[in-house]
C-alpha cells in the first residue's frame, strides 16, 4: 500500500492559507481606501467612508485596526517612505549654499506630495500620541539633514540655523500654500528668496 500524503507539520492547512490571504487582501484594500481619500482632500475620513471604498465592512476595518489610530499609523509609514525616497539622493552641488538651496526644492517637491497626509495627521495630532511623536520625529530628521551640510561656521551661527530650519520645514511651506495661498511657483520663488538672504 502506498504511503499516505502528509503535510508538513508546520504548512497551514489550504483553507487557514486562503484565509491569511483574503486577510492581507482586506488590510491592503484598507490602506489603499485610506490613503485615496486623504489624497483626495478628506482630512478625518470616517471608518465608515473607509470601509465604502474598500469594499469591505465596517467590522472587518475594526479587525483588522482596532481604532482609527492604527490606519493613521499606515498613512505615517507611506508619508515615512515618499520623504525618504524624495530626498535619499545625495546633493549634486559642491558649495554649502548651493547645497541648502538645492536641498530646499527637493523638499518642496516632497513637501507638495505628502501634504494632504500631514494635514490629516495635523487634524488627529491633539488625541494621538503617535502622531505628534512622529511628527516630532520627522522635525528631527530634517533638522539632522540640514546640519550635515552646513560648514562648521554656519553651525556656530544659532540664528542661522534656526532660521533655516524653519525656512526649510514643511510647516513654512504649508502655510504658504494654504494659508496665504500662494501658487506652488510663487511661494518656491519666496522661500529661495528668504533662504538666500538668510546666507547672505
Amino acid at each position: 500500500m502506498a504511503p499516505m500524503l502528509r503535510l508538513a507539520p508546520d504548512a497551514p492547512p489550504p483553507a487557514a492559507d486562503g484565509r491569511r490571504r483574503r486577510s492581507q487582501d482586506s488590510r491592503a484594500r484598507i490602506v489603499t481606501a485610506l490613503l485615496e481619500l486623504v489624497a483626495e482632500g478628506s482630512v478625518s475620513p470616517g471608518a465608515e467612508a473607509v470601509a465604502a471604498r474598500a469594499g469591505v465592512g465596517l467590522r472587518t476595518v475594526f479587525r483588522h485596526f482596532s481604532d482609527m489610530d492604527g490606519l493613521y499609523r499606515e498613512m505615517a509609514a507611506h508619508v515615512e517612505q515618499a520623504f525618504l525616497q524624495g530626498l535619499s539622493q545625495p546633493l549634486a552641488a559642491t558649495d554649502w549654499r548651493e547645497r541648502v538651496l538645492e536641498m530646499l526644492h527637493r523638499r518642496i517637491t516632497v513637501y507638495e506630495k505628502i501634504a494632504p497626509f500631514r494635514r490629516a495627521g495635523d487634524a488627529h495630532r491633539h488625541r494621538s500620541a503617535f502622531i505628534t511623536g512622529n511628527q516630532a520625529r520627522f522635525a528631527a530628521v530634517t533638522r539632522e539633514m540640514l546640519d550635515r551640510h552646513l560648514p562648521a561656521e554656519a553651525r556656530r551661527d544659532p540664528q542661522l540655523i534656526e532660521a533655516l530650519d524653519l525656512l526649510l520645514s514643511f510647516e513654512a511651506w504649508n502655510r504658504l500654500r494654504q494659508e496665504q495661498r500662494l501658487s506652488t511657483r510663487r511661494a518656491a520663488e519666496l522661500l529661495e528668496a528668504l533662504v538666500r538672504r538668510q546666507l547672505g
